[in-house]
């Protein structure tokens, strides 16, 4: 993907608790908070937030394809050029192992936070096929 010279980006860092997941310059990145949905882009007035239990983040890189992780609590800082996520713990959609999140789903004996990290994997697969 292609961006157009005069378009501002922003440093990223995704990084959870056992590894960094990606680190880059971007020009977009949304992320489910417990105060709903957010966007975030260079020059964004400085935020401090909380991540969602099970939830997505979204980056579009200056270059190469979006990048969508399952997320699984934690939090994000915004400056008017970094954001920094900080999961508890996080897996790039290309980590996924679907058939095995579907089986979390339908198996009625996992807990809420097995329920909740495998709708979080299922739903970072989904984005990146419908992007």
């Amino acid at each position: 993907m292609a961006t157009e010279s005069n378009q501002r980006t922003i440093t990223v860092d995704l990084v959870a608790v056992e590894r960094e997941i990606w680190s880059g310059q971007a020009t977009f990145v949304s992320a489910q908070t417990t105060e709903g949905q957010i966007g975030i882009m260079a020059g964004h007035e400085p935020l401090l937030g909380q991540l969602v239990e099970g939830g997505t983040v979204s980056i579009v890189p200056t270059e190469g394809e979006r990048i969508v992780a399952a997320v699984h609590g934690g939090f994000f800082s915004v400056t008017a050029d970094t954001v920094r996520v900080l999961a508890e713990s996080a897996q790039l959609a290309g980590e996924v192992d679907v058939e095995a999140a579907r089986k979390v789903l339908a198996d009625g004996e996992a807990s809420e936070v097995e329920l909740r990290a495998a709708q979080a994997q299922v739903r970072a697969v989904e984005a990146t096929i419908s992007a």
